[in-house]
């Protein structure tokens, strides 16, 4: 029940906005829990598989244009660079 000055502040004018109001919670959680849900997931799956693979192949290339010694040496120095 909508008390009478929940109607005030949503005026007279806009009864669609007070039949929204008054459904029950699970009806909404059910309609914003949808397929985009799904797709956001996806995306963001997508996205880290992207950066990962990005991380990959710069790695590679490092490897084979400056060998294994030097290649292990640069990860040693970034990583003590961080910390």
């Amino acid at each position: 029940m909508i008390a009478p000055t929940a109607i005030v502040l949503a005026g007279r004018r806009n009864p669609p906005y007070l039949k929204a109001m008054v459904q029950p919670i699970s009806a909404r959680l059910h309609d914003i829990a949808g397929p985009a849900q799904g797709r956001v997931a996806s995306a963001i799956l997508w996205g880290a598989t992207g950066i990962g693979g990005l991380a990959l192949l710069a790695a590679a290339m490092l490897w084979f244009h400056y060998g294994t010694a030097v290649f292990f040496e640069m990860i040693t120095a970034g990583i003590s660079a961080c910390f």
